[in-house]
């Protein structure tokens, strides 16, 4: 069976990743993953490819199999996932074009299935939803800055400017559609994720006019699509041990309710 020890989800505008790959079936117990999914080397590494939304960007942000893609990826050994987002910027600290892994996350999305526990009492801990470890890893990357807060807001609408300015209100430096539940299923698969956002726009309440638009998100994303491979594959090679990892060790003497797949 195909293994990998890396993942990348890519976002919207970013459909492929590696030469050469070789493509996985994309079906598993919680239904087929957003696929198509491809392994290939990098920095001597196998990484393991799955462009979030689908081919041809099938899937809106609320119609994801989100249970469907971690699982898969666990399922090929994969312990570190790095998450690459398109994100509206909600505080001046952020700018347009910049790229930031943030630290912290608030959840406002509706109506999603965001765990694979079905029974029984698992409660997976998620004070600090990102791994520290990857966190650190990109905190010395030019061109990337580290900390801030996310929030996920359910789509696949952009906000209003009165929640726009509710959410810069409460010190949240950045807006996503795709954020949850893949952060806290990556932690139930225990393995350890990063977002790397990437600042699209100005949300709506932040500056006047006529807010955010579907096409200014995708053109600045297309305009940034090399400079952000370049820094995934800059970092890959060097991405540190994930033995001993508090993002799967917190499972340690734990009876799961739910099947961690190995490859």
């Amino acid at each position: 069976m195909t293994k990998a020890e890396v993942a990348v989800i890519g976002g919207s505008g970013f459909y492929e990743f590696l030469d050469d790959p070789v493509q996985i079936p994309t079906s598993t117990p919680y239904g087929e993953a957003s696929g198509p999914v491809s392994v290939g080397q990098v920095a001597g590494r196998l990484v393991a490819f799955l462009p979030r939304h689908g081919a041809g960007h099938a899937y809106p942000p609320h119609l994801i199999n989100y249970r469907a893609n971690l699982w898969l990826l666990a399922s090929l050994g994969v312990r570190q996932v790095l998450a690459p987002c398109a994100v509206g910027g909600l505080l001046p600290v952020v700018a347009p074009g910049d790229i930031v892994v943030p630290d912290q996350l608030v959840d406002r999305t509706s109506g999603r299935v965001q765990s694979y526990v079905e029974t029984g009492a698992v409660h997976a801990p998620f004070a600090d939803p990102y791994c520290g470890r990857l966190i650190g890893a990109f905190g010395a990357v030019p061109g990337v800055s580290t900390g801030g807060t996310m929030v996920v807001v359910e789509g696949p609408r952009f906000s209003t400017r009165a929640e726009s300015q509710q959410y810069a209100g409460q010190g949240w430096s950045l807006i996503n559609m795709t954020g949850h539940p893949e952060a806290v299923l990556a932690r139930e698969m225990r393995l350890c994720y990063a977002a790397i956002a990437l600042v699209t726009d100005m949300d709506a309440g932040v500056e006047s006019g006529e807010g955010v638009s579907q096409e200014e998100v995708f053109a600045m994303f297309a305009r940034n699509i090399d400079r952000l491979k370049a820094i995934l594959l800059g970092v890959i090679g060097d991405l540190p041990d994930p033995a001993g990892c508090s993002c799967r060790s917190w499972a340690d003497g734990l009876e799961l309710t739910y099947e961690i797949p190995g490859p």
